[in-house]
């Protein structure tokens, strides 16, 4: 039976689903032995077990690699569907970005309507909803996942910048709290839970919101500190924002990737977006921090311990709200702990996860025009000019309304909020990308409320994708495989030494992680921007995605014409042998 539950409106509506959760149920949410599962405790996340994908990134590192070997490259061509489960349904125009998480049988995943859905998917022949919980959102958004803490199941709700935790046996709302504090703010990374810590970014930038992250209390939602990424003036970074119009209020720095962890110095590393007005930097002149940083945060507190900022004044839209990678390895003879990023603007980076210190970079997207390359020893571009206010990079502007031809990679990336993925086995990375390049015009009247744009962009040539393989302890790159359409997907690696992508045009794709020679391929005509994962249930592993793409996805396949009259759904494959 499937029962769905909004938000509560008063003490009364949530006795009264209280009191009727039991009876509607039945023993539908038992785990695998007929008992309750065991609560999803910090030891647990912190030493992710092998058939389990307790988290979005699946551990602290967000690797993104599982150590199931049943489906590898001998028997992966027999790869098989073996359930779907539609999700959403408002209409054809709805997508899933959400990497989906299983424990013990159990998957949890999100649509954009923020709706969380608990489906059982013991059986391997059918994934059947034991219940959904629908938070009442207003608009459709972004969505890419949930958290297990305890026996919660923490969620956001995008536009509505709300944090929900729900009981993960009943589908009952424990609690929900309201986190909007600036009109245009939405919450769309999944959550990251800690020992003690539900940790939350803002996005929205765009939108001109000045981004944050929060920490919450996970038995209550309580807010138990909150940092800027935009500094208010008098703050460290505020002396990088030099206009007279107070841009640092609207300043944009999003947070809609999930951020990684590290137990040993309780430091989270989250990456920040591009300042706004986007495309019009000499509105706001400046190196604008901390937005399109890595950022190491302190879990007590919320204090940076340390930033890098990969792209100054930026007028490309290059995010770094990507993720942010933690290996251990030898860089130049010497053992170091690291995180590494695939930055939006073209190339991967390695730093000393500790101070922050830059180490080694390379170039990830086959083009990159926007600057000359990169400094090897400050990891800053070298047209980067400390003396400028508006920085103007590779392009000869006449003035700072002229349209930059060609700047590459495209607005969108390089890679994006499709996360790469590091492979413990072969200790490579690999990261999915568009390729493409984009003409931007700035517009300095762009700056309403809700539309902080500050201009626009055209793609003059079709965008096309990549799958980049990556030596980050050495900056060099190993493999490429060329696309022919965007991978907005992103990467799944495993023991069993396959490479899982997907593509706007429906493809699923499993490659040789030492050779990226194409193992299996499946179209199932929907395409995708969610990430691929795996999980095993009573001895057998399995492969699950879900399809839809959205506004990213039809933007870059609008000079695909092939694909105009594909189809879109919002589906959970499931795939086994």
């Amino acid at each position: 039976m499937t029962t769905r539950f909004r938000s509560p409106t008063s003490r009364a509506a949530l006795r009264a689903a209280m009191l009727g959760i039991g009876a509607a149920l039945g023993g539908a949410a038992l785990g695998p032995s007929g008992a309750l599962a065991a609560e999803v405790t910090f030891e647990r996340l912190a030493n992710p077990e092998p058939g389990n994908w307790l988290m979005n990134h699946r551990d602290y590192g967000s690797h993104r690699f599982s150590p199931l070997d049943a489906i590898n490259k001998t028997n992966v061509r027999n790869l098989k569907l073996a359930f779907a489960v539609p999700l959403g349904g408002s209409s054809g125009n709805e997508y899933v970005e959400a990497t989906p998480v299983v424990e013990d049988g159990f998957l949890y995943i999100t649509d954009v309507w923020s709706v969380v859905y608990k489906i059982d998917v013991r059986s391997g022949t059918a994934g059947r909803v034991v219940w959904k919980m629908d938070p009442g959102a207003q608009k459709p958004d972004r969505n890419r996942g949930v958290a297990l803490w305890g026996n919660y199941v923490i969620s956001v709700t995008g536009l509505d910048g709300r944090v929900i935790a729900t009981d993960k046996e009943t589908g009952r709302i424990v609690w929900d709290k309201n986190l909007l504090d600036q009109p245009d703010l939405e919450i769309t990374a999944a959550p990251l839970a800690l020992k003690d810590a539900i940790i939350i970014g803002a996005s929205g930038g765009d939108n001109g919101v000045r981004d944050w992250i929060a920490s919450l209390d996970p038995r209550t939602g309580n807010t138990q500190w909150k940092t800027f990424v935009i500094p208010a003036p008098g703050e460290p970074g505020s002396e990088t924002w030099k206009d007279k119009t107070n841009a640092w209020r609207t300043g944009g720095g999003a947070m809609y990737v999930t951020g990684s962890y590290d137990p040993a110095t309780d430091l989270t590393y989250w990456g920040t977006g591009n300042p706004v007005p986007r495309y019009d930097s000499g509105s706001r002149p400046g190196d604008n921090l901390y937005t399109d940083s890595t950022v190491a945060f302190r879990v007590r507190d919320g204090k940076i311990q340390w930033h890098f900022q990969h792209t100054a004044n930026d007028i490309h839209d290059y995010d770094t709200s990507g993720s942010q990678i933690i290996i251990d390895g030898k860089v130049n003879g010497d053992d170091r702990k690291l995180v590494v990023h695939a930055d939006r603007n073209g190339f991967n980076y390695t730093f000393d996860r500790l101070n922050g210190q830059f180490l080694k970079a390379v170039q990830y997207a086959e083009k990159v025009t926007w600057t000359k390359g990169l400094d090897p020893k400050t990891g800053k571009p070298l047209d980067y000019d400390p003396r400028k206010d508006v920085q103007t990079y590779n392009h000869d502007w006449k003035s700072v309304t002229d349209t930059i031809r060609n700047s590459c990679p495209d607005v969108h990336g390089g890679t994006n909020f499709w996360p790469p993925s590091y492979s413990d086995k072969t200790r490579l990375l690999y990261i999915g990308a568009s390729e493409g390049c984009a003409d931007i015009t700035p517009d300095p009247t762009a700056r309403v409320r809700g539309r902080f744009g500050g201009g626009g962009y055209a793609n003059p040539e079709r965008i096309v994708g990549s799958l980049t393989v990556v030596d980050p302890l050495t900056a060099q790159v190993k493999l490429r495989k060329e696309l022919p359409y965007p991978d907005l997907s992103g990467v799944l690696t495993t023991a069993g030494g396959i490479v899982v992508t997907a593509m706007l045009d429906g493809t699923i794709l499993a490659y040789d992680d030492l050779t990226l020679e194409k193992l299996w391929e499946v179209n199932v005509g929907t395409g995708f921007v969610a990430p691929p994962m795996t999980y095993a249930v009573n001895g057998r592993q399995y492969i699950a995605i879900a399809s839809g793409i959205g506004p990213v996805g039809k933007a870059k396949i609008a000079r695909s014409p092939e694909l105009k009259s594909q189809g879109n759904a919002t589906m959970l494959f499931v795939f086994g042998l």
